[in-house]
């Protein structure tokens, strides 16, 4: 069986397609180290392509303080960008299909209509922006790349907005959560199943496709089910953004169109409530 590296692998998304790759039977995925992954390194990089020759590449590893990088720029820059760019080299010298996890933050979010691949990126955040920087810089290397965007991505894994909620319903009586926020909750182990399923079926339309679960909803509305699929009562209060104010501006609508990963990856993706049931059930 050809090989995978699996860039990222301690992070959430590397949980997950570790969990998902033992369901299917999937002994090909490698998860690398850290201290043999640095993505920042091109001699490591070198050493683990040379060693493994791999057929592909998920590149999981991100910095994802979205706050936090208005501050860090260089740092958010050097991984979002530099390591991406490392990554592309190392696959287009291997022939290895590279796949890399971007983010809804490349947009905007001032329209009110889903966002297809080809719209307009112009993003508001330093997170946002290195991240389309990162997309950016893979085509020149190889054209062998799968670019997929994903958003409010959580699971029973890591740390992430459900099981902050799930901490908080235990403790508070309120939460104040904002609502003027519209997107969509993606379960991580949906997308890790869509990247299984890439390379699985040896898909070759390459390109940037968009991967969150179905349907619309706020961060209010989302806390919202959170507490009642978990059997929490908490009485929750609606806020706009401007009520709590972050050091980096979020777009106020990313909901993303997953048709073309519908038609041309072959995925079935499920409704966000019914992947939060499954996730707060395992929980």
């Amino acid at each position: 069986m050809s090989s995978t590296l699996v860039f990222g692998a301690s992070g959430q998304l590397g949980q997950c397609l570790k969990h998902v790759a033992t369901e299917r039977n999937n002994a090909g995925l490698i998860f690398l180290p850290e201290e043999e992954a640095n993505i920042l390194d091109l001699g490591m990089l070198q050493k683990a392509f040379e060693q493994y020759k791999p057929a592909y590449c998920i590149n999981c590893a991100a910095y994802t303080a979205v706050d936090k990088a208005e501050d860090d720029v260089d740092i958010a820059r050097k991984v979002n960008k530099d390591g991406a760019e490392n990554l592309a080299k190392m696959c287009g010298q291997y022939g290895t299909t590279l796949i890399h996890i971007s983010t809804d933050f490349v947009f905007a979010g001032t329209g009110n209509q889903p966002l297809v691949e080809t719209d307009e990126a112009a993003p508001i955040s330093v997170y946002g922006l290195t991240k389309l920087e990162g997309e950016q810089v893979i085509p020149p290397h190889t054209n062998q790349h799968f670019i997929l965007r994903t958003s409010w991505l959580y699971s029973e894994y890591a740390n992430n907005f459900v099981k902050t909620m799930l901490r908080f319903g235990r403790e508070r009586e309120e939460m104040r959560v904002i609502w003027d926020q519209a997107g969509t909750p993606t379960y991580a182990i949906d997308l890790a199943g869509c990247i299984l399923t890439i390379i699985e079926t040896q898909n070759q339309q390459y390109g940037i496709y968009h991967y969150s679960n179905e349907g619309v909803t706020s961060w209010y509305d989302f806390a919202h089910t959170i507490f009642e699929l978990g059997n929490l009562t908490v009485r929750t209060v609606p806020i706009r953004t401007a009520e709590y104010p972050t050091k980096a501006t979020r777009p106020a609508y990313s909901v993303m169109d997953k048709t073309k990963a519908k038609t041309q990856l072959g995925v079935a993706i499920p409704h966000w409530r019914d992947s939060l049931k499954v996730c707060i059930g395992r929980l």
